[in-house]
């Protein structure tokens, strides 16, 4: 079994992101929300996303719709969607990326 480490990094303002484990086609990254009040901005990317609250509370935007999410929540953003969130409660969310995104690494 081949495993590899990864730095723990800043990805905006009171977010830390760390890659856990990737390969070309998949990737896993946790999401760790320090502060409440704390964003992940609106963006969008060609990537399928799949995102698994850990922790915390956050209110999530995908194109049009707005919804909350608490721990052992999931759901999909589908490729392109413009999406981002609004963390409620500190904590850490856990999303898988197909393929890589390889502007992490």
């Amino acid at each position: 079994m081949f495993v590899k480490s990864y730095p723990e990094v800043t990805a905006d303002p009171g977010v830390r992101r760390q890659v856990l484990s990737d390969s070309p086609d998949l990737m896993v990254v946790a999401f760790r929300f320090l502060e409440e009040g704390t964003e992940g901005k609106l963006h969008n990317h060609p990537h399928i996303q799949s995102t698994y609250v850990e922790s915390g509370r956050f209110r999530f935007t995908i194109d049009d719709d707005d919804f909350d999410v608490g721990p052992g929540d999931s759901f999909i953003i589908p490729s392109n969607a413009v999406h981002g969130c609004l963390c409620l409660e500190p904590g850490t969310l856990i999303d898988t990326f197909t393929p890589r995104r390889d502007d992490f690494l």
